[in-house]
C-alpha cells in the first residue's frame, strides 16, 4: 500500500525562510503569523493530512461515489467522518475572511495545508477546495444579503459550493451556454438548463450545497457578452438562515471516470430552479472567472500535490527493492543485488521529481503571498506588480505545473517498474488522479494561449517585462557568491532564451496567429522553467547563508544546495530547446489537411 507523509520541513524552509512570513506583519491578517504559528499550522495539517485523509485514498478510489434511485450521492465509506472532523477542526477557515468567521490567516498558509490534504487524497479535497472559489466570487461580487445568507456556512464549511459552466454542447467556449434564467416577480430567476463535469454536484458530507451557475437571461447578447452568474442553492434557505424546501434542482448521473473516483462529478438538471443574480446582469464570466483563476492555481497545486505522494513512494520502493549491481561495483556485496537507488537512470527519476516537486512548492507558496501582496500591500505599484506576476504565473502554475506533474507521477511509476502497474500498489492511482489536472479548469493548450494570446500583450507587456528585471536582478546579485554563480549564470540564460522567444511572438504572431497557437505550450513551459530557476535561485541563497551560519539542520541546507546545482544542469538547458521550436514556425503543423488524417 503506498505512503504519504506531508514535507512539513520543506514547507515551513520556504515560508519562514525563503519567504520570510514574519516580515509582512504590517499588511492586514499578518499581524499574528510568527514563525512558531506557521509551523504549528503545517506541522498539524501535515499530520491530519497523513493521518486521516491518505488511508482513505485508495478506499476510496476502489469504491467511488454511487448515485442513488432518489438522485442522492453517497461518498465512499469514511469520507463523512473525514470532513466532520476536517470541518471541526477549522481547515476550511484557515484562510477566510474573519468578518464571514474566518481565521484571517495568509494565503500563502492556506496553499500549504491545501498541497497536504491533495497529496494525502485528491479526490476528498476537492469538496472544500472548490467551496474557496465559490466563496471569492460571492465576496466579489455578490450583494451583501447575498453574502450574508451563504458565506458564513460556505467558510465554515457547513454548507459546499460548486461552480457550474459546463454543459454537453460546450466546454471551454461558454458562450454556447445555452442553460436560461427568466426573472421572476419576486426578484429571483427561474434557472432552467443542464450542466455536466459538476464536481461536488451532489453528496452526503453537508446539508445544503450551493451551485453558482452561468446562464443566460431574456434577450441576452449572443457569447460571452450575455452571460450572467446565478446562485442556486439545493435547499431554499428560510429566514432563519437553515435548509428549508428542496430546490428544483437534480443529479441526473454521476461521471464513471479514469481518476479522482471519490469525488462526484455530476450531471445537474435544473428545472426552473430559483436564483439569485450573482454581480450585473450579462457580467456572469467576469465574476466566474474570478473562481475559476482561484481553481486554476488550486489545480497547479495538484499537480505539485500528485507528483510529491508519487515521488514519496518511488523514492521508498528504490531504497527497498533489489535489482542488479551499481555500474561502479557492487554497493552492498553482503546482499545478492543492489537497491534500486544505486542505477543513474532511476536517480535521474527521483532527482527529476526532487527539483520539480520542491521548486513548484516555492513558486505555489510564492503566488499564495502575491495574491495578498496585490491587495494589503501599502504601495500601489507594489500592489499592481503583485496583481501583473499573479496573472502571468496563474497559467504558468496550473498548466506548467500539472504538465510536469503528470509526467512525475508516470516517472515514479517507471521507478516501480512492473509492480508499478499493480492497483494494490497505489503508483497506477497517483497516475489515473494527476491526468485531469491538465484537462479541467482550462485545458493546458487554454492555459498556454491564455497565456501568450493574453497574459504577455496586457498592459502593453508590463507583467513579462517585471518578470525579466526580477530574474536578472537576482541573477545579477547572486553571481557574487561562489555557492550561487553558476546556477546564476544558467537561470539568467533561460530567462534570455524566453526574451527570445517573446520577441518572436512579438515580430510574428499578428501576421500569423497559428505560429503563437504552434509555440504556446514550448513557450509556457520556458515560462515555468524560468520560474522555477527563479525559485530555486532564491532557496539556494536562503541555504548558502544557513550554512554559512554554521547553525543546526546541515544536511537539510546541503541538499538543498546539490538539488539547486541539478536543477541548472539539468532543467534550464531546456529552454534553448524550447524556444527553438517555437522558431519552427506553424507552416509544417498546420499544412496536412483532415482527410489525410481520415482512416476508411
Amino acid at each position: 500500500m503506498p505512503s504519504y507523509r506531508a514535507p512539513t520541513r520543506d514547507a515551513r524552509f520556504i515560508v519562514n525562510e525563503v519567504l520570510q512570513l514574519d516580515s509582512y506583519g504590517n499588511l492586514p491578517g499578518f499581524e499574528t503569523v510568527t514563525p512558531d504559528i506557521v509551523d504549528a499550522v503545517i506541522e498539524e495539517s501535515g499530520k491530519f493530512a497523513a493521518e486521516v485523509l491518505a488511508p482513505l485514498n485508495a478506499s476510496g478510489d476502489a469504491q467511488g461515489c454511487t448515485r442513488n434511485a432518489d438522485g442522492s450521492v453517497t461518498t465512499p465509506d469514511g469520507f463523512r467522518d473525514a470532513h466532520r472532523r476536517f470541518r471541526e477542526a477549522g481547515w476550511s477557515t484557515l484562510s477566510a475572511p474573519a468578518a464571514f468567521g474566518g481565521q484571517g490567516m495568509p494565503q500563502v498558509l492556506g496553499f500549504a495545508v491545501e498541497e497536504f490534504m491533495s497529496s494525502a487524497n485528491q479526490a476528498f479535497s476537492m469538496y472544500p477546495g472548490l467551496t474557496n472559489g465559490a466563496v471569492s466570487a460571492l465576496l466579489a461580487r455578490g450583494a451583501p444579503e447575498l453574502q450574508q445568507k451563504y458565506v458564513p456556512r460556505m467558510v465554515s464549511n457547513e454548507w459546499l459550493g460548486t461552480m457550474n459552466l459546463t454543459e454537453p454542447q460546450c466546454g471551454t467556449d461558454l458562450g454556447l451556454i445555452r442553460t436560461r434564467a427568466e426573472p421572476q416577480a419576486d426578484g429571483t430567476y427561474a434557472v432552467t438548463g443542464t450542466k455536466i463535469f459538476i464536481s461536488a454536484g451532489e453528496h452526503d458530507l453537508t446539508g445544503n450545497i450551493i451551485h453558482l451557475v452561468l446562464a443566460r437571461t431574456p434577450g441576452a447578447p449572443e457569447g460571452t457578452r450575455g452571460i450572467s452568474l446565478f446562485v442556486v442553492p439545493k435547499f431554499l434557505v428560510d429566514d432563519n438562515g437553515l435548509p428549508g424546501a428542496r430546490n428544483a434542482v437534480s443529479c441526473g448521473a454521476i461521471e464513471h471516470k479514469m481518476g479522482i473516483r471519490a469525488s462526484a462529478t455530476c450531471t445537474m438538471n435544473y428545472d426552473g430552479a430559483t436564483g439569485w443574480l450573482v454581480g450585473e446582469e450579462n457580467k456572469g464570466l467576469a465574476a466566474m472567472f474570478i473562481m475559476m483563476n482561484a481553481a486554476r492555481l488550486g489545480v497547479g497545486l495538484q499537480g505539485l500535490a500528485q507528483a510529491e505522494a508519487a515521488y514519496q513512494n518511488g523514492v521508498r520502493y528504490a531504497c527497498e527493492r533489489r535489482q542488479g549491481r551499481a555500474l561502479t561495483g557492487p554497493a552492498e556485496p553482503q546482499e545478492q543485488a543492489d537497491p534500486l537507488f544505486v542505477h543513474p537512470d532511476v536517480r535521474r527519476m527521483l532527482m527529476d521529481a526532487r527539483a520539480f516537486t520542491e521548486g513548484l512548492r516555492a513558486l505555489v507558496l510564492w503566488a499564495g503571498l502575491l495574491v495578498e501582496l496585490a491587495h494589503k500591500a501599502p504601495d500601489e505599484d507594489e500592489r499592481r506588480q503583485a496583481d501583473d506576476l499573479v496573472g502571468l504565473l496563474t497559467p504558468i502554475i496550473k498548466g506548467y505545473g500539472t504538465d510536469r506533474g503528470f509526467a512525475t507521477a508516470v516517472d515514479m511509476q517507471q521507478v516501480w517498474g512492473g509492480h508499478g502497474y499493480i492497483v494494490e500498489n497505489g503508483m497506477e492511482q497517483f497516475v489515473r488522479d494527476a491526468r485531469i489536472a491538465m484537462i479541467y479548469e482550462g485545458a493546458n493548450g487554454v492555459q498556454a494561449m491564455d497565456l501568450v494570446g493574453r497574459k504577455l500583450a496586457a498592459n502593453g507587456g508590463r507583467a513579462i517585462q517585471a518578470l525579466f528585471a526580477l530574474v536578472d536582478a537576482e541573477c545579477a546579485a547572486a553571481k557574487g557568491d561562489a555557492q550561487l554563480a553558476v546556477l546564476a549564470t544558467r537561470v539568467e540564460k533561460a530567462n534570455g532564451e524566453l526574451k527570445a522567444a517573446t520577441m518572436w511572438f512579438v515580430r510574428n504572431a499578428l501576421a500569423n496567429p497559428n505560429d503563437a497557437g504552434a509555440g504556446a505550450t514550448p513557450y509556457m513551459h520556458i515560462g515555468g522553467i524560468v520560474a522555477l530557476g527563479l525559485m530555486w535561485l532564491r532557496m539556494a541563497r536562503t541555504a548558502s547563508e544557513a550554512l554559512a551560519a554554521d547553525g543546526p539542520d546541515r544536511a537539510f541546507y546541503e541538499a538543498k544546495l546539490i538539488t539547486a546545482r541539478y536543477f541548472g544542469e539539468r532543467f534550464t538547458p531546456d529552454a534553448g530547446a524550447l524556444r527553438r521550436k517555437i522558431e519552427a514556425g506553424s507552416a509544417a503543423m498546420m499544412a496536412l489537411g483532415a482527410e489525410v488524417f481520415a482512416f476508411s
